[in-house]
């Protein structure tokens, strides 16, 4: 376990900041424009990255029009026909949607990376001092404890949440069912579930909770901020893997030099400057973050494929019965 000082978050950057002013093609060819839709929390450091590949050769002259929001939202806007020729979201999942629906090759996360992009861990994020004195997973189940997390059926980040909770609750010996009960008794104690990583952040900011499951990225990028909240990372939690894709929409050539920017050394070097792990190795920077006691990851427990039939399932899904239970939607 390992507690940081985080910062503030400050309001949210307006999407265009991304591309709208730094993209400046002169050319008013579409093989030079960009859609990029993606989830909501890499957000700040598509700002940076953005810049950085238009400054390359390969990327002069290119704009990225940028779409954030919720992972499930996301994919599912795309698949209705919001525009994308890149796709980056929390989940496997919501780009398997894309496959189904023709938009996205199957052969997309066969690469050197198997399709993610950017890695991160689970961890819980507390105020300042600490004066609920939470240091894991058990003690979120405590009475008198306030739990923020998103949606699970909006939010990407509210699975891998859920998750790695379920997952923590096994690595200390508790059986399938145990760590099932324990499931319930965490959702019994969330006082509030946005539709996002980022609205649910914006909640504990406000002052709802006393405890936000989130990505370590968020905590990190938070702490530049000087905010009065602090982090802990539990002993035991998964590794988040997040993918990105290429759609078959527009000029794919010039959507894959924007995909391998972001894979480079140059790109995840500032994906770690913004609080995320890499999926390459030698990246500087690297070594900050530390490794968890038990560190799982979905194929763990058994895949998203399985995970999703057990735990969300409609009308059946573990999650979704005690959230149904609870009176909390569970319409996508």
């Amino acid at each position: 376990m390992r507690t940081r000082t985080l910062a503030v978050l400050a309001p949210l950057a307006i999407a265009a900041v991304l591309g709208l002013t730094a993209c400046g093609s002169s050319s008013g060819s579409s093989s030079k424009k960009l859609s990029l839709v993606a989830y909501s929390t890499p957000q700040g450091a598509y700002e940076k990255l953005v810049p950085a590949f238009q400054a390359t050769s390969e990327g002069k002259g290119v704009s990225v029009s940028p779409s954030f929001g919720p992972s499930g939202e996301q994919s599912r806007s795309v698949a209705n026909g919001l525009p994308a020729n890149v796709v980056n979201f929390s989940l496997e999942p919501d780009v398997e949607k894309l496959v189904k629906a023709g938009l996205v090759s199957a052969s997309w996360n066969q690469n050197a990376t198997h399709g993610f992009v950017t890695n991160s861990v689970a961890v819980i994020i507390v105020r300042k001092g600490n004066p609920k004195h939470i240091t894991g997973w058990n003690d979120l189940i405590k009475p008198g404890v306030g739990v923020v997390t998103p949606n699970p059926f909006t939010s990407g980040s509210a699975r891998w949440n859920i998750m790695a909770a379920y997952g923590a609750a096994l690595s200390e010996g508790k059986t399938p069912a145990q760590a099932e009960e324990y499931l319930t008794k965490l959702f019994h104690n969330v006082v509030s579930q946005d539709s996002s990583a980022r609205n649910a952040l914006q909640t504990f900011l406000a002052g709802k909770g006393d405890a936000l499951i989130d990505y370590e990225d968020e905590a990190i990028a938070d702490q530049k901020k000087g905010s009065p909240i602090e982090y802990v990372i539990p002993s035991a939690t998964i590794l988040i893997q997040n993918p990105i894709a290429v759609t078959k929409q527009g000029n794919t050539a010039q959507s894959q030099k924007f995909v391998n920017y972001l894979l480079s050394p140059a790109g995840q070097k500032i994906w770690v400057e913004e609080g995320y792990r890499p999926v390459i190795t030698g990246v500087p920077g690297a070594d900050k973050f530390p490794t968890p006691t038990h560190l799982f990851t979905i194929a763990h427990l058994g895949g998203w494929k399985a995970v999703t039939k057990q735990f969300f399932e409609p009308e059946t899904g573990v999650v979704t019965k005690i959230e149904q239970s609870l009176g909390v939607s569970t319409a996508k």
